[in-house]
């Protein structure tokens, strides 16, 4: 049954309870602590790294590569088995275990210990992505196509509630440390990596408790090979996907911008700590201050999309990351660098719920099998995160300077707008359909 209260609240409880993750782990206590410990023995920013020498920050958008394309590696296979299994809800289960888990034990992250803290990292991010597509892949099937905006929304307002809320419970453990004994400003980084973990698992309980459990797929005499079902599906999915105009040009365009939104959303934190050498705690409370702008900014590009269209609003959101890059570039002071977040802020909520929900709404009607389409979009998604926090890192480490990646990301959101200029509003694709029916 479509639009259940309990089912809805239990599903936006999941991105209060893993979001933490995005806020705490990927864009700024683990960021700061990681460019502030993962040095050499000389205190430099060039460590050695299974052998190699490399910059820190290279080192960090490397890691993140590494992490999504291990996520779009396993997608498919983990998407199989959850689609033969039945067990779509256990796998989702599965991978918040791993996520949290890993979180927690960022706790002994020492300069000592650093090799060891990038592989927990990774597979914080492992799970934080392997149990996304399953959660994304929930929206169609928990909503009907009228509330999938409003529906897609909240989820990620509570996810920055939530997430917002145990912040400010670190951030007090860094600024007020005489409040908990004294600890040092490593000690009560160590300890939000802990609280993340701990919060993660404990909420996602409550989701995984009311969301429904997948039916089990009957299994056939041609059902050989099922294990790499997954790969056949994303290629099934793909050859409909070829068909259908909208959707096809929708993806590519999301491709591209997509690229570029989510390098600086995991980037933005180490490009304040290294170039332009803020003090930690700016650069968290800065980061605090984007999550508490992106509530009412994603609320607004729902609106947005009602008045407009999903593709309008998109364009708009688009249009404001180019003047973003462009800011970026010529950025210096800490408080230029301050007002560039608060428009990040703006926009950064926004433009990922209307994605996820312009998807789901151009998914065909009728579509039974929802997560082999999500996993489409998820391999999409983590292969353009791959490409675009690789080439940040790669443009720096050849340039020594993230100026220049910046202004890569920006022809992305240009080529990114052009290609969503092309798609015509879903308003005025539907309204021309009808008027097609009527003749």
């Amino acid at each position: 049954m479509k639009n259940d209260p309990r089912i809805i609240n239990a599903w936006c409880l999941y991105d209060w309870a893993n979001s933490v993750h995005s806020l705490v782990i990927v864009s700024s206590i683990f960021p700061v602590y990681f460019s502030a410990t993962a040095l050499n023995e000389a205190g430099g920013n060039v460590i050695s790294f299974l052998g190699f020498s490399v910059k820190n920050s290279v080192l960090f958008s490397y890691s993140v590569s590494a992490s999504f394309l291990l996520i779009a590696l396993l997608s498919p296979f983990s998407s199989a088995l959850a689609d033969y299994s039945g067990q779509k809800k256990a796998f989702m289960k599965f991978f918040c275990i791993l996520g949290s888990i890993s979180c927690a034990l960022l706790y002994f992250f020492t300069q000592e210990t650093t090799t060891f803290a990038v592989f927990c990292f990774i597979l914080s991010m492992v799970g934080w992505g392997g149990s996304i597509v399953f959660y994304n892949s929930y929206l169609p099937e928990i909503a009907t196509e009228d509330q999938i905006d409003r529906v897609s929304a909240r989820g990620f307002t509570m996810g920055y509630i939530g997430s917002v809320l145990l912040m400010v419970f670190n951030l007090t453990m860094i600024l007020f440390p005489h409040w908990y004994g004294g600890m040092s400003s490593a000690m009560a980084s160590r300890i939000s990596f802990l609280t993340v973990g701990i919060w993660w698992f404990g909420f996602a309980q409550l989701s995984f408790r009311y969301l429904p459990a997948a039916e089990r797929r009957i299994r056939t005499a041609t059902s050989a090979g099922w294990l790499f079902n997954g790969f056949r599906e994303l290629k099934k999915v793909y050859s409909q996907v070829q068909k259908q105009k909208m959707l096809k040009q929708f993806l590519l365009a999301f491709f591209i911008y997509n690229m570029a939104v989510q390098t600086v959303m995991y980037i933005a934190t180490i490009f304040g700590s290294d170039e332009l050498k803020l003090p930690a705690q700016s650069l968290i409370i800065t980061i605090l201050l984007i999550q508490l702008i992106a509530i009412p900014g994603a609320i607004l590009f729902a609106r947005l999309s009602g008045r407009f269209g999903n593709i309008y609003a998109l364009m708009i959101a688009v249009t404001i990351w180019v003047g973003i890059c462009v800011g970026a570039y010529y950025v210096m002071t800490e408080t230029q660098f301050y007002v560039l977040a608060v428009v990040v802020g703006l926009v950064m909520g926004g433009i990922q719920a209307l994605s996820r929900a312009t998807y789901s709404k151009l998914i065909p009607e009728g579509t039974q099998d929802t997560a082999s389409y999500f996993s489409f979009y998820d391999v999409t998604d983590k292969l353009s995160i791959v490409i675009g926090t690789l080439m940040y890192g790669l443009i720096e480490q050849i340039t020594g300077s993230m100026r220049n990646s910046v202004l890569a990301l920006l022809v992305l959101f240009v080529a990114g707008l052009l290609l969503l200029w092309r798609i015509p509003s879903q308003k005025v694709y539907r309204v021309r359909l009808e008027t097609e029916e009527i003749s």
